[in-house]
């Protein structure tokens, strides 16, 4: 199980404009590549189609070389559409890759299905599919409801639980142990693994 995290860090609008059009523009490589994504979590911008952060489920074969092409900063060269004539033309985002490799057994999760919720219509989900998993000795809380069935949705609430016990062992490590856990707090620039330029987004 692979989980990508892609976060504007402190930066402003237009990056977490930056990270709304990464995440589109993800996507459809994905697809490309016949690799299948399911949104875990995300945390919406300031302004319309914009988001501060996603962390995404990569599943398929090569999903682990696909997500080392949006690991690190990246940069998006653009003059800002949201403030017109601010001379500011460079926008750092990052993406960060997660391994759930550490095994959450079913006994230390209790697992509740629930009904999927949300906008959609005649389309959304109507049956129990989705789960709540809380992790018994930590407390640690996940909903998850992006799959139509309870046994993917389970399998994505073990790998989200086992992201979020492993970030709460890494605060417990040292500073430089931390570091890859606080990509909301520091975002690295320069040196960007990624460039996109322009309004449409365009990978140079």
């Amino acid at each position: 199980m692979h989980l990508l995290q892609l976060s504007a860090g402190q930066g402003p609008d237009e990056c977490t404009r930056a990270v709304w059009l990464a995440a589109r523009r993800l996507e459809a490589e994905a697809r490309e590549r016949g690799l299948t994504l399911a949104a875990l979590g995300s945390v919406p911008g300031n302004v319309p189609q914009s988001l501060k952060s996603l962390l995404l489920a990569v599943q398929g074969e090569g999903a682990q070389a696909f997500c080392e092409t949006w690991q690190g900063p990246m940069l998006w060269h653009c003059q800002s559409g949201l403030r017109p004539g601010h001379r500011r033309k460079n926008w750092y985002f990052s993406g960060q890759l997660f391994v759930a490799q550490a095994a959450v057994f079913d006994d230390a999760i209790t697992f509740k299905a629930t009904k999927a919720g949300g906008p959609g219509g005649q389309h959304v989900n109507k049956t129990e599919s989705a789960i709540m998993a809380t992790h018994r000795q930590s407390g640690l809380r996940v909903w998850v409801a992006s799959e139509r069935s309870q046994h993917a949705n389970k399998r994505l609430a073990r790998a989200l639980i086992a992201l979020k016990l492993a970030a709460l062992a890494a605060a417990q490590q040292s500073a430089e142990e931390q570091a890859r856990w606080q990509q909301h707090q520091a975002l690295e620039r320069g040196n960007p693994r990624r460039r996109f330029f322009g309004p449409d987004f365009v990978a140079r």
